[in-house]
Protein backbone atom coordinates (compact mmCIF):
# COMPACT_ATOMS: atom_id res chain seq x y z
CA UNK A 1 0.00 0.00 0.00
CA UNK A 2 1.58 3.39 -1.01
CA UNK A 3 1.31 6.34 1.92
CA UNK A 4 -0.75 9.43 0.48
CA UNK A 5 0.83 12.84 1.10
CA UNK A 6 -2.25 15.26 1.59
CA UNK A 7 -2.19 18.54 1.90
CA UNK A 8 -2.23 18.82 5.90
CA UNK A 9 0.99 16.37 5.89
CA UNK A 10 2.65 18.82 3.07
CA UNK A 11 1.45 21.96 5.57
CA UNK A 12 2.99 20.23 8.43
CA UNK A 13 6.14 19.24 6.66
CA UNK A 14 6.25 22.81 5.49
CA UNK A 15 6.02 24.01 9.02
CA UNK A 16 8.55 21.41 10.37
CA UNK A 17 11.15 22.80 7.76
CA UNK A 18 10.46 26.30 9.28
CA UNK A 19 11.42 25.57 12.69
CA UNK A 20 14.44 23.67 11.74
CA UNK A 21 16.56 26.44 11.22
CA UNK A 22 15.30 28.67 14.37
CA UNK A 23 16.65 24.95 16.26
CA UNK A 24 19.81 25.61 14.61
CA UNK A 25 20.45 28.84 15.73
CA UNK A 26 19.65 27.89 19.21
CA UNK A 27 22.44 25.42 19.19
CA UNK A 28 24.70 27.65 17.57
CA UNK A 29 24.11 30.31 20.21
CA UNK A 30 23.61 28.54 23.54
CA UNK A 31 24.24 24.79 23.38
CA UNK A 32 28.08 25.02 22.63
CA UNK A 33 28.33 27.02 25.52
CA UNK A 34 26.91 24.45 27.43
CA UNK A 35 29.37 21.72 26.15
CA UNK A 36 27.31 20.84 23.46
CA UNK A 37 24.21 19.61 24.60
CA UNK A 38 20.41 20.80 25.49
CA UNK A 39 18.12 18.96 27.37
CA UNK A 40 14.56 18.07 25.82
CA UNK A 41 13.17 20.67 28.64
CA UNK A 42 15.13 23.47 28.00
CA UNK A 43 15.11 23.30 23.73
CA UNK A 44 11.06 22.89 24.59
CA UNK A 45 11.04 26.01 26.51
CA UNK A 46 13.15 28.10 24.39
CA UNK A 47 10.91 27.21 21.37
CA UNK A 48 7.67 28.04 23.29
CA UNK A 49 9.21 31.41 23.84
CA UNK A 50 9.07 31.79 20.10
CA UNK A 51 5.96 30.24 19.82
CA UNK A 52 6.27 27.13 18.88
CA UNK A 53 4.61 24.23 20.54
CA UNK A 54 6.27 20.62 22.03
CA UNK A 55 4.70 18.87 19.37
CA UNK A 56 6.47 20.59 16.35
CA UNK A 57 9.87 20.79 17.86
CA UNK A 58 9.90 16.85 18.45
CA UNK A 59 9.15 16.64 15.04
CA UNK A 60 11.51 18.78 13.48
CA UNK A 61 14.30 17.39 15.58
CA UNK A 62 13.53 13.70 14.38
CA UNK A 63 13.72 15.05 10.85
CA UNK A 64 17.45 16.69 12.18
CA UNK A 65 18.26 13.62 13.95
CA UNK A 66 17.58 11.44 10.35
CA UNK A 67 19.53 14.38 8.67
CA UNK A 68 22.81 13.33 11.50
CA UNK A 69 22.55 17.16 11.93
CA UNK A 70 21.21 16.42 15.81
CA UNK A 71 22.17 13.50 17.49
CA UNK A 72 20.19 12.22 21.06
CA UNK A 73 22.40 12.10 23.81
CA UNK A 74 21.52 11.39 27.94
CA UNK A 75 23.24 13.34 30.42
CA UNK A 76 23.35 12.16 34.02
CA UNK A 77 19.80 10.76 33.15
CA UNK A 78 18.22 13.84 31.35
CA UNK A 79 17.50 13.45 27.85
CA UNK A 80 18.62 15.88 25.53
CA UNK A 81 20.58 16.62 21.99
CA UNK A 82 23.84 17.16 20.55
CA UNK A 83 25.50 18.39 17.04
CA UNK A 84 27.06 16.32 15.14
CA UNK A 85 30.81 16.95 15.10
CA UNK A 86 30.16 17.86 11.25
CA UNK A 87 27.26 20.61 12.29
CA UNK A 88 29.81 21.34 15.10
CA UNK A 89 32.39 22.61 12.32
CA UNK A 90 29.99 24.03 9.65
CA UNK A 91 28.23 26.35 12.78
CA UNK A 92 32.20 27.46 13.46
CA UNK A 93 33.03 27.77 9.45
CA UNK A 94 29.66 30.09 10.26
CA UNK A 95 30.26 32.26 12.44
CA UNK A 96 32.99 33.76 11.21
CA UNK A 97 30.48 34.45 7.85
CA UNK A 98 27.73 35.88 10.05
CA UNK A 99 29.84 38.06 12.44
CA UNK A 100 32.84 39.02 10.56
CA UNK A 101 32.76 38.36 7.11
CA UNK A 102 35.19 40.49 4.73
CA UNK A 103 34.92 42.86 2.22
CA UNK A 104 36.60 41.42 -0.84
CA UNK A 105 38.78 44.19 -3.05
CA UNK A 106 39.88 44.02 -5.89
CA UNK A 107 43.74 43.49 -5.24
CA UNK A 108 42.62 39.90 -3.88
CA UNK A 109 41.70 38.91 -7.57
CA UNK A 110 39.44 35.78 -7.86
CA UNK A 111 39.43 31.90 -6.74
CA UNK A 112 38.41 29.19 -9.25
CA UNK A 113 36.82 25.89 -8.90
CA UNK A 114 36.81 23.69 -11.81
CA UNK A 115 35.03 20.35 -11.36
CA UNK A 116 34.43 17.15 -13.29
CA UNK A 117 31.84 14.47 -11.90
CA UNK A 118 31.50 11.12 -13.32
CA UNK A 119 27.80 10.64 -14.06
CA UNK A 120 27.61 7.24 -12.40
CA UNK A 121 28.28 9.92 -9.71
CA UNK A 122 25.59 12.26 -9.50
CA UNK A 123 25.23 12.71 -5.91
CA UNK A 124 28.73 14.05 -5.57
CA UNK A 125 28.13 16.67 -8.54
CA UNK A 126 24.96 17.82 -6.34
CA UNK A 127 27.12 17.81 -3.40
CA UNK A 128 29.73 20.36 -4.96
CA UNK A 129 27.19 22.51 -6.10
CA UNK A 130 25.34 22.70 -2.54
CA UNK A 131 29.03 23.13 -0.84
CA UNK A 132 29.98 25.65 -3.30
CA UNK A 133 26.78 27.62 -3.36
CA UNK A 134 27.14 27.88 0.64
CA UNK A 135 30.61 29.24 0.12
CA UNK A 136 28.74 32.18 -1.63
CA UNK A 137 30.54 30.85 -5.28
CA UNK A 138 28.69 31.97 -8.45
CA UNK A 139 28.94 30.23 -11.78
CA UNK A 140 31.17 31.22 -14.44
CA UNK A 141 30.70 28.10 -16.60
CA UNK A 142 29.51 24.93 -16.59
CA UNK A 143 32.09 23.23 -14.06
CA UNK A 144 33.34 26.52 -13.11
CA UNK A 145 32.69 28.63 -10.19
CA UNK A 146 34.11 31.53 -9.30
CA UNK A 147 34.73 33.89 -5.76
CA UNK A 148 36.93 36.59 -4.79
CA UNK A 149 40.09 35.42 -3.98
CA UNK A 150 40.33 35.84 -0.13
CA UNK A 151 37.75 32.71 -0.33
CA UNK A 152 40.53 30.52 -1.29
CA UNK A 153 41.34 28.72 2.03
CA UNK A 154 37.91 28.63 3.22
CA UNK A 155 37.49 26.47 0.00
CA UNK A 156 40.01 24.25 -0.23
CA UNK A 157 39.20 23.29 3.99
CA UNK A 158 35.40 22.65 3.11
CA UNK A 159 35.72 20.64 0.14
CA UNK A 160 39.01 18.94 1.32
CA UNK A 161 36.05 17.72 4.86
CA UNK A 162 33.70 17.10 2.85
CA UNK A 163 35.58 14.52 0.71
CA UNK A 164 35.22 16.10 -2.47
CA UNK A 165 38.48 17.63 -3.36
CA UNK A 166 39.17 14.45 -5.69
CA UNK A 167 36.83 15.97 -8.27
CA UNK A 168 37.96 19.44 -7.85
CA UNK A 169 41.39 22.04 -9.31
CA UNK A 170 41.41 25.20 -7.39
CA UNK A 171 43.24 28.14 -9.49
CA UNK A 172 43.41 31.95 -8.14
CA UNK A 173 44.33 34.58 -10.35
CA UNK A 174 43.00 38.19 -12.09
CA UNK A 175 40.35 38.98 -14.91
CA UNK A 176 43.17 40.07 -17.52
CA UNK A 177 41.14 41.02 -20.31
CA UNK A 178 37.65 40.75 -22.12
CA UNK A 179 34.51 41.99 -20.56
CA UNK A 180 33.04 44.66 -17.97
CA UNK A 181 33.94 43.01 -14.79
CA UNK A 182 31.09 44.34 -13.40
CA UNK A 183 28.99 43.60 -15.64
CA UNK A 184 30.74 39.67 -15.35
CA UNK A 185 29.77 39.91 -11.74
CA UNK A 186 26.08 40.33 -12.73
CA UNK A 187 26.08 37.45 -14.88
CA UNK A 188 27.90 34.77 -12.12
CA UNK A 189 25.58 35.81 -8.98
CA UNK A 190 22.32 36.17 -8.88
CA UNK A 191 22.12 40.04 -8.04
CA UNK A 192 18.49 41.03 -7.42
CA UNK A 193 18.04 37.51 -5.62
CA UNK A 194 20.45 39.30 -2.87
CA UNK A 195 19.35 42.88 -3.23
CA UNK A 196 15.39 41.56 -2.43
CA UNK A 197 16.43 39.05 0.72
CA UNK A 198 18.48 42.60 1.99
CA UNK A 199 15.36 44.81 1.20
CA UNK A 200 13.31 42.70 3.56
CA UNK A 201 15.36 42.45 5.71
CA UNK A 202 15.83 46.26 6.15
CA UNK A 203 12.29 46.49 5.54
CA UNK A 204 11.48 44.11 8.50
CA UNK A 205 14.41 44.83 11.05
CA UNK A 206 14.63 48.88 10.30
CA UNK A 207 11.47 49.61 12.60
CA UNK A 208 13.23 47.06 15.24
CA UNK A 209 16.36 49.24 15.95
CA UNK A 210 14.51 52.55 16.35
CA UNK A 211 12.11 50.58 18.99
CA UNK A 212 15.37 48.99 20.67
CA UNK A 213 17.57 52.08 20.54
CA UNK A 214 14.74 54.22 22.22
CA UNK A 215 13.97 51.33 24.86
CA UNK A 216 16.09 49.47 26.55
CA UNK A 217 14.42 46.07 25.94
CA UNK A 218 13.62 43.06 28.61
CA UNK A 219 15.36 39.61 28.27
CA UNK A 220 12.29 37.98 26.67
CA UNK A 221 11.28 40.71 24.02
CA UNK A 222 15.03 40.35 23.12
CA UNK A 223 15.32 36.95 22.50
CA UNK A 224 11.86 36.43 20.76
CA UNK A 225 13.51 39.25 18.41
CA UNK A 226 17.03 38.11 18.35
CA UNK A 227 16.80 34.22 17.47
CA UNK A 228 14.42 34.85 14.24
CA UNK A 229 16.59 38.30 13.29
CA UNK A 230 19.78 36.31 13.62
CA UNK A 231 18.15 32.89 11.59
CA UNK A 232 17.13 35.18 8.82
CA UNK A 233 20.29 36.89 8.45
CA UNK A 234 22.51 33.87 8.15
CA UNK A 235 21.31 32.48 5.04
CA UNK A 236 22.37 36.03 3.58
CA UNK A 237 26.54 35.93 4.30
CA UNK A 238 26.85 32.36 2.59
CA UNK A 239 24.81 33.69 -0.23
CA UNK A 240 26.87 36.97 -0.40
CA UNK A 241 30.61 36.58 -1.09
CA UNK A 242 31.73 40.12 0.18
CA UNK A 243 31.88 41.01 -3.45
CA UNK A 244 34.47 44.16 -4.00
CA UNK A 245 31.88 47.11 -3.75
CA UNK A 246 33.23 48.91 -7.00
CA UNK A 247 32.38 45.34 -8.88
CA UNK A 248 28.49 45.96 -7.43
CA UNK A 249 25.55 48.69 -8.11
CA UNK A 250 25.38 52.14 -6.28
CA UNK A 251 24.28 52.19 -3.04
CA UNK A 252 24.52 48.37 -2.36
CA UNK A 253 21.73 47.56 -0.09
CA UNK A 254 23.89 45.20 1.60
CA UNK A 255 25.96 47.28 3.10
CA UNK A 256 22.90 49.08 4.70
CA UNK A 257 21.60 45.56 5.98
CA UNK A 258 24.98 44.38 7.40
CA UNK A 259 25.47 47.13 9.10
CA UNK A 260 21.73 47.20 11.18
CA UNK A 261 22.77 43.58 11.87
CA UNK A 262 25.60 44.48 13.64
CA UNK A 263 23.55 47.01 15.61
CA UNK A 264 20.93 44.92 16.50
CA UNK A 265 23.29 42.15 17.62
CA UNK A 266 25.26 44.71 19.90
CA UNK A 267 21.87 45.59 21.48
CA UNK A 268 20.16 42.29 21.71
CA UNK A 269 22.83 39.29 21.78
CA UNK A 270 23.19 40.07 25.56
CA UNK A 271 19.92 40.19 27.07
CA UNK A 272 18.80 37.26 24.49
CA UNK A 273 21.52 35.40 26.08
CA UNK A 274 20.15 36.18 29.74
CA UNK A 275 17.15 34.59 28.90
CA UNK A 276 18.20 31.68 27.69
CA UNK A 277 20.64 30.81 30.52
CA UNK A 278 17.14 31.19 32.46
CA UNK A 279 15.78 28.63 31.20
CA UNK A 280 18.52 26.13 31.67
CA UNK A 281 18.72 23.74 34.17
CA UNK A 282 20.48 24.63 37.73
CA UNK A 283 23.87 23.05 37.24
Amino acid sequence: MTAQTTPATTVAGERESRHAPLILTLYGLYARGEHNWLSVASLIGLMADLGVESRAVRSSVSRMKRREVLRGERREGVAGYSLAASTLHTLAEGDVRIFRQARASREDGWVLVVFSVPESEREKRHALRTALTRLGFGTAASGVWIAPGHLADEARRTLERRELSSYVDIFTGDHVAFGDPRQKVRSWWDLDELTAMYADFLHRYGPVLDAVTHREPQPLEAFRTYVPMLTQWRRMPYRDPGLPLELLPPEWNGVAAGELFDRLHTLLSAPAAAHAAGVFPAR
